[in-house]
């Protein structure tokens, strides 16, 4: 990222921030999340790139090192640790280089996990909502 990085308010315009082998891989990582959740919310949140469906799904921002996916979950870390060993992975973000970037369908299957895990927690609120009345 650019040392005078402001507040951006588009997704374009945070990817405008950082170097082409950066700006790259990251253009990458949000087409494959489009992809595969396309009716997902595009939004800036905490300076870096969320998705929402029924609630928060999954982000990724950019470094001058590295790039981060943030918020992929435990679940997705335990069922694909074997696929994510040439990865550092820091509580439950990845990170990743132009160099080494995450695999698309690595990124597609932790999207639809998430898909899967909002819509049951969103079921389930309905349902405790229901009983409530």
């Amino acid at each position: 990222m650019k040392k005078d990085a402001k507040k951006v308010a588009t997704v374009d315009e945070y990817l405008e921030q950082f170097s082409p082998s950066v700006k790259k891989t990251l253009q990458a990582v949000r087409k494959t999340i489009r992809a595969a959740a396309p009716k997902a919310e595009e939004v800036i949140s905490y300076g870096i790139v969320g998705y929402k469906q029924d609630g928060m799904l999954i982000f990724f921002g950019g470094f001058a090192k590295h790039c981060s996916l943030f918020g992929t979950g435990r679940l997705n870390l335990k069922n694909y640790a074997k696929e994510l060993e040439p990865f550092k992975i820091s509580g439950t973000t990845i990170h990743f280089t132009p160099e080494n970037p995450l695999p698309a369908s690595l990124i597609k299957k932790f999207v639809k996990v998430r898909l899967a895990q909002n819509a049951e927690a969103k079921a389930a609120k309905l349902v405790k909502k229901k009983t409530k009345k």
